[in-house]
This record gives structure tokens, C-alpha cells and sequence, in this order.
């Protein structure tokens, strides 16, 4: 493997059009692709020979990227590798990197919009991967209710106690 290989849920709409869009930006430059892409449920026997430590149930849950050095990235550092190696992402992902006493802000905010995004896909039409978090369950049953909820219309209550006219 030259380059790295983004894993997705090919049942998942919101996994496939990200999905289509890192083939797109990676076939963009001539040459070999720098990243390529393959549906989990593809052959999943084929992945667990690239990485025998890699779990097909927990790669549906969790974006997962295999490196050509056999290593695997998950969540928001899965991300971070995918814009390392499309070229029109790959110039800011130098801050990715970026370590301000000790920690890595630019990665935490990665790291938080990735997993904001992986509680939001049942919302999104993705019912095959993953589960709906706690909070996204209270959000789509709120949402659900108030749908079903009928709408008033609110009109001016007539008064109790009609006005009389001044002598």
C-alpha cells in the first residue's frame, strides 16, 4: 500500500458522499491517487489482513484510515490524514500539528467537530453507522414530537366581559 486508505461505511450516505469527495480532491492531480478509499463491507477479510489489529465493527462506527506504514488513525486524526494527503487541504494541515504549552488546539477542534459530526449522522439519513449519542437522541425525539404536535393558531381570545360603551 503507497498511500493512505480511507475506510467507510458504504451503507451510509453521509460515509459514501464523503467518501466521493476525497476521490474526487485525490484524483484531481495527475499521478497516482494520494489517498484511496474502500466500503468496509467491501471485503472485510482483505482489511483485516492490511491490519489484523483492526475491529470492521468499531471502523463502521469511527472513521478509520490505514497508513502505508500499517499504522491506523481513528476519529479526528483520521481526518487530519485524509487533508494530509489531498492537495488542496494539505496546506493548512501544518496547524494540525501545532502544539501551544503542550496541547494541540487545532487538533482538539478537529477532534470535537469529527465526533459533533459521527453523533449527528443518524440526523443526517445514516442509520448504519454508529449509534445515536445520548443528546442526539433527546434532540431527534424533541424534533420528532414537535412534529407530530398540531400547530394553533393563535388568535385574539374574545374577552370575557365585553366592553360597554361610556354614557
Amino acid at each position: 500500500m503507497t498511500a493512505p486508505l480511507l475506510l467507510f461505511d458504504g451503507e451510509c450516505g453521509v460515509c459514501r458522499h464523503i467518501a466521493a469527495w476525497v476521490a474526487r480532491q485525490a484524483g484531481a492531480s495527475p499521478g497516482e491517487p494520494t489517498i484511496t478509499e474502500r466500503p468496509i463491507g467491501e471485503d472485510p477479510d482483505a482489511l483485516r489482513a492490511l491490519n489484523p489489529d483492526l475491529d470492521i465493527w468499531e471502523a463502521y462506527a469511527t472513521i478509520h484510515v490505514l497508513m502505508p506504514d500499517g499504522s491506523m488513525k481513528r476519529g479526528g486524526e483520521a481526518v487530519a490524514e485524509v487533508f494530509r494527503a489531498l492537495p488542496a487541504t494539505k496546506w493548512f494541515t501544518p496547524l494540525f500539528s501545532l502544539s501551544v504549552f503542550g496541547a494541540r488546539p487545532f487538533q482538539i477542534v478537529l477532534d470535537g467537530g469529527y465526533t459533533l459530526l459521527a453523533d449527528v449522522r443518524p440526523l443526517l439519513g445514516c442509520e448504519s453507522c454508529g449509534t445515536k449519542s445520548g443528546w442526539v437522541k433527546t434532540v431527534a425525539s424533541t424534533v420528532a414530537w414537535l412534529r407530530r404536535t398540531p400547530r394553533t393558531k393563535h388568535r385574539a381570545a374574545a374577552s370575557p366581559h365585553p366592553r360597554t360603551a361610556a354614557p
